[in-house]
C-alpha cells in the first residue's frame, strides 16, 4: 500500500538534489550511474570524478585548512543520548563501533567511508599527527583507546578530532561526523557542565552554512522536543539543511506516518525511517528484515518507499554530499587562495631575523631612515595622511595652536589698568637728576622694561618645555611604530630618543634664557609700528590731561579703555611726562611681545627641522658606543614575534599544500569533462 508521502523536499531539497535518482551536478561533479536495489550491497556507483574530489575534501580535512577559518562541506551526525545515532553509522559503515553505558564519543569522530574493490577491508585512525591500523574485530577497542588518549580515561569529552578511515567492499563513499549524544544529567565521573560542553562542541560543527546536519531521532519521541531538533533549528531556521533519520521504528510505529508527513520540525531535506540491526544479525541479514517490516507491517508499510531504509539513507547522503562538494568547491578554491596571499602579504611585512651584529645595525639604521621620514612629514611638512584620524600627530596643527596660546598668554600678563601710570610716576621720580624737568630718562625706561620682562621670564621656558615634551612624544610614538617588532632594539631607541630630545630642549632653554637677559639688558627696535602707535597713543595726551585736572575719576584710553585715574590729580606737574613714558612703554612692549612671539617659532622651526634632518642620525652613535654585548642582545626575537613568524610559515605552508590538493583535482575534473 501507498500511504501518504512525507515530505522529502522543504526549500532545502531541491538545491541538494535529494530527489534525483539519476544526477547529482553532472555538469560540475558526478553522474551516477545506477540507484540502490534492495539486493545490492550499500554502495554508491560513482564515476571516476567524484571519488577524487571526496579524497580532496579529506585531504583539506587533515591538513586541518579549517583552522584558517576555511569551512569544508560536512555531513554532522547529531541526536540525543539513546537516539540510535551509534546504530545508524553501524550500518552505513557495516563495522562495530563502541557501545555501553553513557556518552559513547566522547570526540568529534569523523568516519571516512570509502568502497573498496578488494573483500579485505583497510581500517585505520588517525589522530595526534599518526596513523593507527586496526580490523573489523578490534574497531571499537582501538576507538576507545584513541579517545582515552585524546579526552583522557574519564567520561570527559573534548573537541579534538579522530578520524576513522574505512575502506571496505559495499560501502558508501561518504564522509561524516559523528559528535557526543546530548545529554543534560551527568552521570558518575562526567563534569557537571556536560551539556554545555557537548552542546558547545555541536554548535561548532552545524553552525557552518557549509554544514549539511543529520538529524537522529528515536520514533518513540516527540521530535519537537528533541534537544537536537531545538540546536538545529538555531542555525538552520529553515531547515534547509538538515534531513531526519527516525529510527527503532519497528518499537514505536504508530503515528510515526503522520509524524513524518507533518514535519512540525521543518526538516527540509526530509526524512528516512530505518529499523535498527537488532541483537547478531548480520548486516545482509538486517536489511532483509528491514526490507520485510516496510513491506508487511500494517503501519510502516503505509510510509512511501522512496523515505525508508538504511540504502535508501545512503543513496541520499550520497547525493546530498555531491551537490554540497559541488556547490563549495569554487568558494573552497578562493578563500584558500585568498588566505594564502594574506599570509604571504603578511610574513613578508614583518622584520627577517637579525642573526648577526651588522643585520642589526642594517636594522636599526632603517628604523632610524623610516622615522625621519615620517617625522619630516608631520612635524616640518605638515603632510599628516600617515595619521588621518589621529589628530594630536598633526604636528604642524597642534605646535600652532600652542604658539597662539603662548601669545596670548604673554598679552594676558601685560595688561594693567589698575594703579594706572602710579608705578612708571614711582619711576620717574626716583631716577630723576639734576636735569631739565621734562628730560625722559633712559634709565628710568630700561627699569620699567626690566619690571615687564621679569614678568613673564617664565612663560617662555614653560612653553619650551611643553612644546619639547609634545615632540618627544611624537618621536618616540614614530620610533615605536618603526621598531615594533624589534623590542630589545626599540627599548634602546626610545632611550637614546629621549636622550636626544632632551639636549634639544636644554638648547631652547638656554636661548630663552638669553633673550629674556638679552631683553631685559636694552631697547631698540627699528620696527615702524612702534613710533606709529606711540605717536597715536600720545595724541591722547592733551584731552586725558584735561580730564583728570577737571576731576574726572574715570576716562576711557584708546588702546586700554576704561581707566580709573581719580589718584592721578596730585601729580600734575609730572603727568605729561608720566604719560609720555607711558605711552612709550606700551608702544615697545608690543613690539617686545611680537618679537618674543616671533623668535620663538622661528627658533622652534629651525630647532625641529634640525633634529629631525640631522640631529636624529646621531642615534646612530650612541649604537655604536654602545656597551659590550648590547648589539648581541638585541638579536633576540620577542616571543610575540617569533610566534607570529612560526604561526604565519606554518599557515602558508598548509595553504599551499591545499591549493596543490585543490589544484589536482580540478585538474581531474577538467580532464574528466573533455
Amino acid at each position: 500500500m501507498g500511504g501518504g508521502k512525507p515530505s522529502s523536499k522543504g526549500k532545502g531539497a531541491e538545491e541538494y538534489g535529494v530527489e534525483s535518482q539519476s544526477s547529482v551536478n553532472a555538469e560540475v561533479l558526478v553522474e551516477y550511474d545506477a540507484i540502490f536495489q534492495d539486493h545490492v550491497p550499500i554502495v554508491s556507483y560513482y564515476n571516476d570524478r567524484i571519488t577524487p574530489v571526496l579524497d580532496a575534501v579529506d585531504r583539506l580535512r587533515q591538513l586541518q585548512v579549517m583552522k584558517e577559518g576555511i569551512q569544508l562541506p560536512t555531513i554532522v551526525v547529531v541526536g540525543d543520548q539513546s537516539s540510535g545515532k551509534s546504530s545508524v553509522l553501524e550500518s552505513l559503515a557495516c563495522i562495530h563501533l563502541p557501545r555501553g553505558d553513557g556518552i559513547c564519543t566522547r570526540v568529534p569522530l569523523i568516519m571516512r567511508l570509502k568502497h573498496h574493490p578488494s573483500l579485505v577491508p583497510e581500517i585505520y585512525l588517525q589522530y595526534n599527527d599518526k596513523t593507527v591500523p586496526t580490523d573489523e574485530a578490534h574497531i571499537a577497542d582501538a576507538i576507545n583507546l584513541a579517545t582515552d588518549e585524546i579526552a583522557g580515561s574519564g567520561k570527559g569529552i573534548s573537541d579534538s578530532e579522530l578520524t576513522l578511515v574505512v575502506k571496505k567492499n559495499g560501502v558508501p563513499d561518504l564522509t561524516l561526523v559523528d559528535l557526543p549524544g546530548i545529554t543534560r544529567v551527568p552521570v558518575h565521573g562526567q563534569p557537571e557542565n556536560i551539556y554545555e560542553q557537548i552542546a558547545g562542541i555541536i554548535m561548532k560543527y552545524i553552525s557552518p552554512d557549509e554544514s549539511v546536519i543529520l538529524n537522529v531521532l528515536s520514533a518513540s519521541v516527540d521530535f519537537s522536543t528533541c534537544e537536537s531538533i531545538m540546536m538545529s533549528q538555531k542555525v538552520d531556521k529553515k531547515g534547509e539543511r538538515t534531513i531526519a533519520v527516525v529510527t527503532k521504528v519497528d518499537k514505536s510505529p504508530e503515528g510515526l506516518l503522520e509524524k513524518v508527513t507533518r514535519n512540525d520540525v521543518n526538516v527540509g531535506l526530509g526524512y528516512v525511517c530505518v529499523r535498527n540491526r537488532i541483537g547478531n544479525e548480520s548486516y545482509q541479514d538486517a536489511r532483509k528484515e528491514e526490507a520485510a517490516l516496510f513491506a508487511t507491517h500494517q503501519l510502516l508499510s503505509k510510509i512511501d518507499k522512496s523515505t525508508v531504509g538504511i540504502q535508501v539513507l545512503a543513496q541520499k547522503l550520497v547525493q546530498i554530499q555531491a551537490k554540497i562538494i559541488a556547490k563549495c568547491l569554487p568558494d573552497i578554491v578562493r578563500k584558500i587562495d585568498e588566505k594564502f596571499n594574506d599570509s604571504v602579504s603578511e610574513l613578508s611585512t614583518m622584520p627577517r631575523r637579525l642573526l648577526s651584529v651588522a643585520d642589526v645595525i642594517a636594522a636599526f639604521m632603517g628604523i632610524i631612515a623610516s622615522s625621519k621620514e615620517s617625522l619630516l612629514k608631520i612635524l616640518v611638512r605638515g603632510e599628516n595622511y600617515e595619521y588621518p584620524n589621529q589628530k594630536h600627530m598633526h604636528c604642524t596643527a597642534r605646535l600652532a595652536e600652542m604658539l597662539h596660546e603662548y601669545s596670548a598668554e604673554l598679552h594676558k600678563c601685560s595688561v594693567h589698568t589698575k594703579n594706572f601710570m602710579v608705578n612708571e610716576i614711582e619711576v620717574l621720580q626716583e631716577t630723576k637728576g639734576i636735569e631739565l624737568p621734562n628730560t625722559l630718562q633712559h634709565t628710568a625706561f630700561l627699569t620699567i622694561l626690566q619690571q615687564k620682562v621679569e614678568e613673564i621670564s617664565k612663560l617662555p621656558r614653560d612653553f619650551v618645555e611643553k612644546v619639547w615634551a609634545y615632540i618627544e612624544y611624537v618621536v618616540i610614538s614614530v620610533l615605536n611604530q618603526y621598531s615594533d617588532n624589534y623590542h630589545q632594539l626599540q627599548l634602546f631607541i626610545r632611550r637614546a630618543a629621549k636622550k636626544l630630545v632632551g639636549k634639544m630642549k636644554d638648547r631652547s632653554i638656554d636661548w630663552v634664557t638669553e633673550n629674556v637677559q638679552m631683553e631685559k639688558g636694552t631697547d631698540y627696535t627699528c620696527n615702524p609700528g612702534y613710533m606709529k602707535e606711540w605717536h597715536a597713543l600720545l595724541a591722547q595726551q592733551p584731552k586725558i590731561i584735561a580730564e583728570i585736572l577737571a576731576g574726572c575719576h574715570q576716562v576711557k584710553i584708546e588702546g586700554f579703555g576704561d581707566v580709573q585715574v581719580g589718584h592721578l590729580r596730585e601729580f600734575e606737574l609730572i603727568l605729561p611726562q608720566a604719560f609720555d613714558f607711558k605711552m612709550r612703554v606700551i608702544a615697545y612692549w608690543n613690539v617686545v611681545l611680537m618679537r618674543m612671539v616671533d623668535n620663538m617659532a622661528l627658533h622652534l622651526q629651525l630647532s625641529i627641522r634640525n633634529l629631525v634632518s640631522r640631529e636624529i642620525e646621531n642615534v646612530n652613535n650612541e649604537l655604536v658606543g654602545s656597551p659590550d654585548g648590547l648589539i648581541e642582545r638585541m638579536l633576540e626575537e620577542p616571543p610575540s614575534v617569533a610566534s607570529k613568524r612560526e604561526r604565519l610559515n606554518t599557515s602558508i605552508k598548509l595553504l599551499k599544500e591545499s591549493q596543490e590538493v585543490m589544484a589536482n583535482i580540478i585538474d581531474k575534473i577538467e580532464i574528466g569533462g573533455h
